[in-house]
């Protein structure tokens, strides 16, 4: 299977995994409320949705960076890393974002996120001869 960025791959499952859970959270507490659109200022659900919507926000173009690396030629315990790291920084994001809007793991998690998401940016750069 050369070519194929099988560490991203693998990670992409898992992240497909995780999110099936935050889907579900959103629509069990949307059916025990009766709260069909928006938040309908349930603080709980409003976490819910943000806590996922988060996660769809940055997760694709993480995995997009961690494929491109990968494919570009990066060291595989990079790769992994770099997979490992972003699993990391969603859960603590995930979670500390359930617990409240200002936790330490919200913080904690978004910025390993963009730590990671800027390592494996110049990791591509620099693969392709275009670092900065």
């Amino acid at each position: 299977m050369d070519g194929i960025p099988q560490i991203a791959l693998g990670i992409t499952a898992l992240f497909v995994l995780m999110s099936i859970p935050m889907a579900i959270a959103v629509g069990v507490k949307r059916a025990k409320t009766g709260i069909l659109l928006l938040h309908g200022e349930d603080e709980d659900l409003l976490r819910l949705m943000r806590a996922h919507g988060n996660f769809v926000e940055y997760v694709p173009l993480a995995l997009l960076a961690l494929a491109g690396a990968e494919i570009a030629g990066a060291s595989s315990w990079l790769v992994a890393f770099c997979g490992a790291a972003l699993i990391l920084a969603r859960l603590i994001h995930y979670f500390g974002l359930r617990t409240a809007a200002d936790s330490k793991g919200r913080a904690i998690g978004a910025g390993l996120t963009t730590i990671t998401m800027l390592v494996l940016s110049l990791t591509i750069l620099w693969q392709l001869g275009m670092a900065p």
